[in-house]
């Protein structure tokens, strides 16, 4: 089973301008396959990676250029501090749930196998799937599919979740995927589906007050002409990369001085996002999605 085949490879990479001598940073190593890439760009360089799952780990990199730190990129800048760094020349992220999650039953992410209900990216994190489904509140959930699914009918999903729960608490996969599935269209259950599982995983990584923390602090720690590199897989990402890239903020509000000119910590090296060729797509159709920005630190 591949652990995760790397997404717009080339243009990440070049979206670096790595330096050979530079400090860089993968802040999603998973299979290694970006980190491998880099490596090969530097001389002298180094490269700190990052993974909060364990299962990361069997794929180290043997590199004395090379260090890969397990934890949660939310507090990279932290541990790089503890490695004697504070300043790096690039960072990439590439946000997407890897395929060796998706394909591993026992961790819950897929409803195309039946397994536990977890999604934790950190297995030692107390919140599981589980947890949400079984004991937040039907507002809360509610607030969940909203938010994060981006689903119309989310009051109607939270309500039949805790109408079902009040007899038998829900623990599987399929079992939430068998309540649910009646309520979409035949032709969009699929789709909508995939909506709900996005909109728990979210909520029990955190991943949108992550990605927050994490390209506040991506700022704080780049050089001036350093690069941030960072693939998103939904408008959800994708909205508050590009928002924080063009303006600064979250909410995309573009402040000016008195010049006229934008006030944000980046330049935008691509004005227009760069997506997947039909060649990559038809050999990895998990890249599909996947929408790149790349920004210059001011």
């Amino acid at each position: 089973m591949a652990y995760h085949v790397p997404v717009l490879l080339r243009e990440s990479i070049d979206g670096l301008e790595i330096k050979p001598n530079g400090i860089y940073v993968d802040l999603t190593f998973g299979g290694g396959g970006h980190s491998t890439e880099i490596l090969k760009h530097l001389s002298k360089g180094k490269l700190f990676a990052f993974d909060q799952d364990e299962e990361a780990l069997a794929n180290a990199i043997d590199d004395k250029r090379f260090t890969l730190i397990r934890g949660n990129f939310r507090f990279f800048r932290n541990f790089l501090r503890y490695h004697g760094i504070r300043e790096v020349d690039g960072i990439l992220a590439d946000l997407g749930v890897s395929s060796h999650h998706f394909d591993s039953p026992e961790r819950g992410f897929s409803f195309r196998f039946e397994g536990p209900l977890d999604m934790r990216m950190n297995q030692k994190s107390k919140k599981s799937a589980k947890h949400v489904v079984n004991e937040y509140a039907a507002d809360d959930l509610a607030r969940v599919f909203t938010l994060y699914g981006e689903l119309q009918n989310a009051k109607r999903l939270a309500n039949a979740i805790c109408q079902s729960r009040s007899g038998k608490q829900i623990e599987t996969v399929e079992q939430l995927y068998e309540l649910l599935k009646p309520m979409f269209p035949f032709n969009q259950q699929n789709k909508m589906l995939a909506q709900v599982f996005q909109a728990i995983r979210i909520e029990v990584n955190q991943e949108m007050f992550v990605l927050e923390q994490m390209l506040i602090n991506a700022t704080k720690c780049l050089k001036k002409d350093g690069r941030l590199v960072i693939i998103a897989y939904h408008s959800l990402e994708d909205r508050l990369v590009k928002n924080y890239m063009r303006s600064g903020n979250f909410e995309g509000d573009v402040e000016k001085d008195f010049y006229g000119n934008v006030s944000s910590p980046y330049e935008l090296v691509n004005r227009k996002v760069i997506v997947p060729s039909d060649e990559e797509i038809k050999i990895n159709s998990r890249a599909r999605s996947a929408k790149l920005r790349i920004g210059k630190k001011i």
